[in-house]
């Protein structure tokens, strides 16, 4: 696994990439979900992309035996998306307000894929409830002509537990 070298740069399957790409990819997606842009965020993943959030006592074993909260292949992330979108998804009707930090980015090339680390705060306000969720990303992003796109997209909270009435209703 390789780091972003001495000039800040990664080249991954023949796409040279910055640190700086990297955390503009990273802070993109953050704006786009604080402003509930669904459709903007789908696009910025791959055909045939996993979404993934373990449960609070993930230690790195398979999502199958463990559990989740949430473990959507392509196919499902889109229908989450779809129910997100519409007056269904009664638990986001209206919208959190959200806001979200990310810091200590880090990237390695990983085969022919960029493997990112990151640190997130997730501010959430909602019905009088104010919920703060911390936790790492561990992502896989394929570089494409079009830019950076989602190929593993893994949010893992290190709270131990979530508060009373705290809910995953919203991407992390």
């Amino acid at each position: 696994m390789t780091a972003v070298g001495e000039y800040g740069v990664v080249t991954v399957a023949g796409h040279a990439l910055s640190r700086a790409q990297v955390e503009d990819f990273l802070y993109e997606e953050a704006d786009i979900l604080d402003a509930w842009r669904y459709d903007d965020w789908l696009a910025l993943f791959a055909q045939g992309a996993r979404y993934e959030i373990p449960t609070t006592d993930y230690a790195g074993w398979s999502l199958h035996e463990s559990g989740s909260f949430v473990d959507d292949d392509y196919d499902l992330l889109l229908a989450r998306v779809k129910r997100l979108k519409s007056r269904k998804a009664h638990a986001e009707n209206p919208h959190s307000r959200t806001h979200r930090l990310i810091s200590n980015v880090r990237a390695f090339a990983h085969e022919d894929k960029l493997r990112v680390t990151a640190s997130f705060v997730v501010h959430r306000a909602r019905d009088g409830q104010f919920d703060t969720y911390v936790g790492r990303y561990e992502h896989l992003l394929l570089p494409t002509d079009d830019g950076l796109r989602f190929w593993l997209r893994r949010s893992i909270l290190t709270h131990e537990a979530l508060p009373a009435g705290a809910r995953l209703s919203f991407i992390l």
